[in-house]
């Protein structure tokens, strides 16, 4: 999987896609990049910082799209987005919500 193209779309990477990248192709990884990935976050500006979310987003409906051809890579995929979004913006823009009980 390209998730550099991914990540990018339309757009020219961000250096911060790098540390992205290494979580989504080796999952031990992970917890040891999360905080360095949280902080590189910290100091970007808000339209750098705008296009970061968007792409966690991309990632997001990338493993929706493509989750019947692997759907252990596609869970941990959305995983790592989820938990990248949650920590960096504090709510997930896309988050599944509950059915009401009207």
């Amino acid at each position: 999987m390209d998730f550099q193209r991914v990540l990018t779309g339309k757009e020219k990477p961000l250096p911060i896609y790098k540390g992205v990248v290494a979580c989504l192709e080796n999952p031990q990884v992970f917890p040891d990049l999360l905080e360095p990935i949280y902080r590189e976050a910290m100091g970007l500006d808000d339209d750098t910082l705008d296009r970061f979310r968007f792409s966690l987003m991309r990632l997001q409906l990338y493993a929706d799209i493509h989750r019947n051809e692997d759907l252990e890579k596609a869970m941990y995929i959305k995983f790592v987005a989820q938990v990248l979004e949650k920590v960096i913006f504090g709510s997930l823009i896309m988050e599944p919500t509950e059915p009401s009980a009207d």
